[in-house]
C-alpha cells in the first residue's frame, strides 16, 4: 500500500471519531506492508485528554510488537500531531510520520513548533505532509462547523 492507501484507512479512523462526535481524527501506524495500530479520538468517549488518535494507535502497535520501539514503523495521521502526540513519535522512536491536514493553531511538526526533527533529542523523525490534505482537512472543517451550527440553535433555544 502506498501512502494515500494508508491515509485512507486513517480516513477511516477519523469517521469513527466523527460518528461518536469526536474531532476526527485517526491515525494508524503500518509496518511491513501491514496495519498494526489503529487509533481514533475518544477524548470525550473516554474523558481522557490523552485519548488521541496517534497516541491510540501507537500504543496498540507497540502492544503488537511487544516492545516500545517501534523501529521500521511509519504513522499516518489525518491532522498534523499537537505537542503531546508529536513527543510520543519521538518516545516511541517512530522513524516516519505522515499527515494529512496541517494544524496551525497547535501542531507541533511544522505549523507551530517542530518536536519530531529537534537536533537535541536522540531520535528525529521523517516527516511527509499534506497526503490526501483535501480529504482531511474537509472531514475537520464539515464537524466544526456542524458543532459551530448546533451550538447557535442551542444558544437561540432552537435546539434540544
Amino acid at each position: 500500500m502506498d501512502h494515500a492507501g494508508y491515509m485512507r484507512e486513517a480516513l477511516v479512523e477519523a469517521e469513527k471519531a466523527y460518528v461518536l462526535g469526536e474531532a476526527p481524527v485517526g491515525a494508524v501506524v503500518a509496518l511491513d506492508g501491514k496495519i498494526i495500530g489503529r487509533g481514533h479520538n475518544l477524548r470525550e468517549t473516554l474523558k481522557d485528554s490523552s485519548a488521541h488518535a496517534e497516541l491510540l494507535a501507537l500504543r496498540e502497535a507497540a502492544g503488537h510488537l511487544g516492545d516500545w520501539r517501534l523501529n521500521g514503523t511509519v504513522l499516518y495521521s489525518t491532522l498534523e500531531p499537537c505537542p503531546m502526540c508529536a513527543g510520543a513519535l519521538v518516545q516511541f522512536r517512530v522513524p516516519i510520520l505522515v499527515y494529512g491536514a496541517a494544524d496551525p493553531k497547535g501542531g507541533a511538526v511544522d505549523s507551530v513548533i517542530d518536536v519530531v526533527r529537534q537536533p537535541r533529542f536522540n531520535h528525529r523523525v521523517e516527516v511527509v505532509a499534506g497526503v490526501l490534505e483535501e480529504e482531511c482537512r474537509h472531514i475537520l472543517q464539515k464537524f466544526f462547523r456542524e458543532l459551530r451550527e448546533k451550538n447557535q440553535l442551542s444558544k437561540h433555544g432552537f435546539g434540544c
